[in-house]
């Protein structure tokens, strides 16, 4: 190996490190997901204290998402990436230890179950807060470091599930937790080592401004995010396909499946390929992204991705050729989320990065809920394919929002990134 690979490579090793430790602690996060609730279904035989325990996942990452930003940028991305890993492999390792020594009541269950979030979503937070930083200290483009990160984050989940599946049988439930604990361990570690403490513009550093108070710097997050356009234009169109998009997969595609198969299996097999095709076109768009335009491409991508599983769907379409929508629909969804995060982190000032992130992923999280909730409401109402087709009718007239007014030309800024 030359010396200049050499020095390549350890110029890369903060940005591989944080990319090594997000994906880490994602997969551990989708093994918390599928054991969990294997869990209590096998401990009660209850589906509604199955639920209660979905509840108590996923309402610490809305409420550590939004207030927990603000916590993040007080006490540097670093250090709250570090604390918040640490802290959740604590409480996740706690299910099983308790389990194997003094017993664990439901109620027990779910106070680490909520404790793991509440302080898991900061951590993911801190760590997308530092990726500019370390894109810039790596002398990597901006779009390159995202796209690498949509494609780690994306890889991440399908092995995590994958290692889950597999560790629930060798292991048993709970002890597959395990896993999850080491994951943060070994998250916490490698931003420990290789992530320096003078990273570029780190809050560490940062002017010795006074701090507001919390609520004070909640609201001014809030209202940054409400008060520049193209963000808020981002945001109100993600919360909007977000709320499709959760009816697709939490009713409408399982309802879809099982019109297939009577035990709707298939429905594993079109995310499968839906997520093959969006790992695949998020490392695309790593590679040559930064040379596309943006707002041409986030509309060409938003217009071919949404639309047509719902249309290939309602007409019925044979299951290789729907697969292949699905997989070509994955390709073209790949590229959105690295796409509007270099937006997000060229349009934030640093010193309100994690709280105006938080704020950001609360609000397109929130609506999902609804989307759910609508989508099975309207195929009770109206049957399954005029639901379709009016998805997607509405989510194309949605993504083509960026075409109109000037307020969307941000997405163009700084393209050279």
């Amino acid at each position: 190996m030359s010396t200049t690979q050499t020095r390549t490579r350890m110029r890369l090793l903060p940005l591989v490190a944080l990319l090594s430790a997000h994906g880490l602690s994602l997969a551990g996060n989708a093994v918390t997901v599928v054991v969990v609730p294997l869990y209590v279904l096998h401990d009660t035989g209850s589906v509604l204290a199955t639920g209660v325990a979905g509840v108590f996942a996923t309402v610490p990452m809305i409420v550590g998402g939004a207030l927990g930003g603000v916590v993040v940028d007080r006490f540097g991305f670093r250090r709250a990436a570090i604390v918040a890993d640490l802290a959740s492999g604590v409480t996740v390792l706690a299910i099983p230890v308790l389990a194997a020594t003094v017993g664990l009541p439901f109620w027990a269950l779910l106070t680490l179950v909520f404790l793991s979030g509440l302080l898991d979503t900061p951590g993911n937070t801190a760590k997308s807060a530092l990726l500019p930083d370390l894109a810039e200290l790596c002398e990597v483009k901006l779009t390159r470091a995202t796209g690498a990160s949509g494609a780690i984050s994306r890889s991440a989940t399908m092995v995590g599930a994958s290692v889950a599946a597999i560790a629930v049988v060798w292991l048993g439930p709970l002890n597959a937790l395990l896993l999850d604990a080491v994951t943060f361990a070994a998250s916490a570690l490698l931003i420990t080592v290789w992530v320096p403490r003078a990273v570029i513009g780190s809050a560490e550093e940062a002017d010795a401004a006074t701090p507001a108070g919390f609520w004070r710097e909640f609201i001014d997050g809030i209202r940054y995010l409400a008060r520049t356009p193209v963000i808020r234009n981002v945001v109100l169109m993600v919360v909007i396909t977000n709320c499709f998009d959760a009816a697709g997969m939490l009713v409408l595609k399982p309802v879809y499946a099982k019109t297939i198969t009577p035990d709707g299996a298939v429905f594993g097999v079109m995310i499968a390929c839906f997520a093959f095709g969006a790992l695949l076109g998020s490392g695309l768009y790593g590679w040559f992204g930064h040379r596309l335009p943006r707002r041409a491409t986030l509309v060409v991508c938003f217009v071919l991705c949404g639309p047509p599983p719902y249309i290939a769907m309602a007409l019925d379409v044979p299951l290789p050729v729907l697969l292949a929508v699905f997989a070509f629909s994955g390709l073209l969804a790949g590229s959105i989320n690295p796409l509007l995060d270099t937006v997000l982190y060229e349009q934030l000032p640093r010193a309100m990065r994690a709280r105006v992130l938080g704020a950001l992923t609360t609000g397109v999280t929130a609506g999902m809920p609804l989307g759910a909730l609508l989508g099975g409401v309207a195929v009770e109402a109206f049957d399954l394919v005029p639901v379709l087709v009016f998805i997607a009718i509405a989510y194309g007239l949605v993504t083509l929002a960026p075409l109109v007014g000037k307020s969307w030309k941000g997405l163009d800024a700084a393209s050279g990134a």
